[in-house]
């Protein structure tokens, strides 16, 4: 019995304790709808698609002139340009088997709405100056088009990226030359709120790193990592680094010969290509066993970001997204084993 009380006690305590780290947001007033933008262009009638396209605009002022001239890339949404009016009814009837595909599994978002609202009231806690976007909307574009974006007044969710890692067209010659398969694993719905979050945090602070240092590069770039552990603590690393659990497992049991093989080089260097290896999409990491994830560059720059994190506790997220990569860097003393 005294065995099982202790045992009661930790748990409670561990739990208090975690409770602590995620802010307390439910009084942070936040109205959060999809607005199903996907549903009512679909609804279009093809043979009247002129008048069709006009009281869409008025439905949705604030997102159909971006879908239009931006995602179809169809040019302004005018009397004048009957280019815009073709290209929308080509494809209506195109991607209406797409939307028919898909449509089931959309059919409620309300989950996608709450975890989102926690996200967003997480933004307003640790910025409240920043303007988050009035309108969330959801849209079917072509396949080549964002599976998350900021527009002008909506933070848009491209449902054709996000119809499950088995859909057809992901699985087809074309869409492997899209999206190779260490890609389209990751089109799945779980996905959808940790890439709004990393459209948020990218847009909070724009990644200017591109011609720096490999180190500097990969702090930068971890920076949005542990970001998005803010506005997302409950959910799964998975799902914000888009590795699988395999890849992660991997990288923290050799977390210290990672680190190593980037001594052995030079972290210093400004050579794009060398860079490339490190940082961006890949089925795995050259150099290194084909268990490692690509990307691996970021997963350790998250980790510096979280060990300067941890010894500066007093510092604010803005504080710490706005510190040099190469003071935190210097100051973490990353030395893992």
């Amino acid at each position: 019995m005294k065995k099982y009380t202790l045992l009661l006690l930790i748990v409670i305590f561990v739990a208090c304790r975690n409770n602590k780290a995620i802010p307390d947001v439910s009084n942070i007033p936040l109205n959060l709808r999809i607005e199903r933008f996907d549903k009512a262009f679909f609804e279009l009638d093809s043979n009247h698609i002129v008048q069709g396209l006009h009281e869409l605009n008025q439905q949705f002022p604030y997102f159909t002139y971006d879908f239009v001239a931006h995602i179809l890339g169809a040019g302004p949404l005018t009397d004048t340009n009957q280019t815009a009016f073709i290209a929308c009814r080509q494809f209506l009837i195109s991607y209406l088997p797409v939307k028919d595909s898909i449509e089931l599994q959309f059919e409620k978002m309300q989950s996608i709405e709450k975890d989102l609202k926690k996200g967003f009231q997480l933004v307003k806690y640790y910025f409240p100056d920043y303007h988050l976007p009035p309108k969330v909307v959801s849209y079917i574009g072509p396949f080549d088009a964002p599976g998350v974006a900021i527009t002008r007044y909506t933070l848009a969710i491209g449902l054709q990226l996000y119809a499950g890692k088995d859909f057809s067209f992901y699985k087809s010659v074309q869409g492997q030359e899209l999206y190779p398969g260490y890609i389209s694993r990751r089109f799945e719905a779980p996905y959808i709120v940790p890439n709004c979050m990393k459209a948020i945090a990218e847009d909070l602070f724009p990644d200017s790193s591109g011609d720096k240092p490999l180190i500097d590069q990969m702090i930068e770039k971890g920076k949005y990592w542990w970001l998005i552990d803010q506005f997302l603590p409950e959910t799964d690393d998975s799902l914000k680094t888009g590795f699988t659990e395999k890849q992660l497992n991997w990288c923290k049991s050799n977390e210290g010969l990672i680190w190593n093989f980037f001594l052995q080089g030079d972290i210093y260097t400004i050579d794009p290509d060398l860079i490339k290896n490190y940082i961006g999409d890949a089925p795995h990491t050259q150099g290194m066993p084909d268990a490692s994830p690509g990307n691996i560059g970021q997963w350790v720059g998250w980790q510096i970001v979280k060990k300067f994190a941890a010894e500066h506790g007093s510092m604010s997220a803005e504080q710490i997204m706005k510190t040099t990569a190469r003071k935190i860097f210097e100051e973490s003393k990353y030395k893992p084993k």
